[in-house]
């Protein structure tokens, strides 16, 4: 542990505060021993004094000390399997019960005891019916083959019923999952912390998906529905476990139960745009290479004998002559258009703004904040990225993607076109220090003979050659 670096996790207003915490606890307790020594010694004016210093202290306490243990325990509440929670008005009754049981108990009145009962009774049947509503349950979730981030997704959500006597009333089916194993800046707090408490401080944040709500699911019986979710944002979500919860009958309780799933993990492209049809304009040349397969082109790739059903007009008669039986040209195709796309993922900060803290993106990645206007814009490049990709798979031209110096292959076809959204769905931004591509790198692929033409998607500003720029447009973000 280095103890100079705790200050990126801890700042100086986070160690007074916790001194000024500690202080305002210990001095309270100690007020309030001076109180009982006042009293048992017969000192009333120091009593007194005590007292009201310690009602002083109690204020101080319950406004700098509870509601931040109150926050920190409602975040750890949250990740625990708690099996149900009081809702507003569960704490109503629970508030109407209290106080109409001690006006029963200190006038005798048998009217309120009347009330009581009936408001106790509501409580419990509406807790242990609530209960009984979801045992028995099992849920079953079909996701598409491919889900893109800002599009409503078609999820196919089945809720089976396995009571015999008693049906099920509204219930919500919700999934949860994490969006990584581990925290992006898990290693940053590594290099502080001890690995056990790094990956307890960075620990990544639990993300709900809320799916579907079940009105009425009869007895031995199961209710299948088509629910539409939209993911915001791209990536991977890592399937943990079900989550079905109800407040039936009465809404005093939030029952939740906890189905074990089959741990799966979904990935969500990036956005489609629309393509400036102005970005995607190749030049003349494009698409007039020469490939290795046969085709109408005009450049001959091979001789070979004569099979029948071959057009008369390809036999080469000098070829004929010599070898004494019918010979045929075959000619090579023209390809039609091979792009290549690359996307460099070094990222520039030109923002003015200050540099946030370590300790600021751990809480900005725990409560899923807005993005910064850096990594807006680099999730722009990312959509565009994929755009360009998706446009050009339609239009039936080979292409290929490279992110960094991961060179991936040319192909076609929508399970070529799937496999590259998924490399642009996982990837992370750089800074200059580790990103890998280069311009020597960028010469070199572009001037590949299998190449037509190139893209490159990047945030670096340098200079680049006329021959580069003739066969290269460079798209900025």
């Amino acid at each position: 542990m280095d103890l100079r670096n705790l200050t990126q996790l801890f700042s100086l207003r986070d160690i007074r505060n916790s001194i000024l915490g500690l202080a305002v606890v210990f001095g309270g307790l100690a007020l309030a021993f001076v109180t009982v020594y006042a009293h048992q010694t017969g000192n009333n004016r120091l009593a007194g004094i005590a007292a009201g210093a310690s009602l002083v202290f109690v204020l101080l306490i319950l406004v700098f000390v509870v509601p931040p243990l109150a926050r920190s325990a409602s975040q750890e509440a949250s990740q625990m399997n708690l099996p149900f929670e009081f809702t507003v008005g569960g704490a109503v009754i629970l508030g109407l019960i209290v106080i109409v049981g001690f006006s029963a108990w200190n006038t005798g009145n048998n009217l309120l005891f009347l009330v009581l009962s009936f408001l106790a009774a509501s409580l419990v049947v509406g807790f242990v019916v609530g209960n009984y509503c979801l045992k028995k349950l099992d849920v079953k979730m079909r996701f598409p083959e491919t889900i893109f981030a800002g599009e409503a997704t078609p999820i196919l959500v089945s809720l089976h019923n396995r009571k015999r006597i008693f049906p099920t009333f509204s219930v919500v089916a919700q999934v949860r999952g994490r969006e990584r194993e581990k925290s992006v800046l898990f290693d940053e707090v590594k290099k502080i912390l001890p690995e056990h408490w790094a990956e307890k401080f960075s620990r990544p944040p639990l993300v709900k998906h809320t799916l579907d709500y079940f009105v009425h699911v009869p007895r031995l019986a199961a209710v299948e529905n088509t629910a539409e979710h939209i993911f915001h944002s791209r990536g991977r979500f890592i399937i943990k476990d079900f989550e079905l919860s109800t407040k039936f009958p009465f809404g005093f309780f939030r029952h939740r139960r906890r189905l074990s799933a089959q741990e799966a993990e979904i990935v969500i492209f990036p956005p489609l745009a629309p393509v400036d049809e102005a970005a995607t304009d190749l030049p003349l040349n494009a698409g007039k290479l020469v490939a290795r397969k046969k085709g109408m082109g005009q450049d001959l790739l091979a001789l070979r004998d004569y099979q029948p059903m071959d057009d008369l007009r390809r036999v080469d008669w000098k070829a004929t002559a010599r070898a004494r039986r019918l010979i045929v040209r075959e000619f090579s195709a023209e390809d039609e258009r091979r792009v290549t796309v690359v996307f460099d993922t070094r990222l520039t900060n030109e923002n003015t703004e200050k540099p946030l803290t370590l300790r600021e993106r751990i809480e900005a990645e725990q409560s899923g904040s807005a993005l910064s206007p850096v990594s807006q814009r680099f999730e722009k490049a990312v959509s565009l990225t994929a755009s360009l990709l998706a446009h050009f798979a339609e239009e039936q031209a080979e292409s290929r993607l490279i992110v960094d110096d991961e060179i991936g292959e040319f192909g076609v076809g929508k399970q070529h076109l799937n496999e590259n959204l998924k490399r642009l769905a996982l990837i992370e931004p750089s800074d200059g220090e580790t990103a890998k591509i280069s311009l020597q790198t960028l010469e070199e692929v572009t001037s590949g003979a299998e190449n037509s033409y190139t893209f490159f998607v990047t945030a670096a500003t340098g200079n680049f050659s006329e021959e580069l720029l003739q066969r290269t447009k460079i798209i900025k973000f």
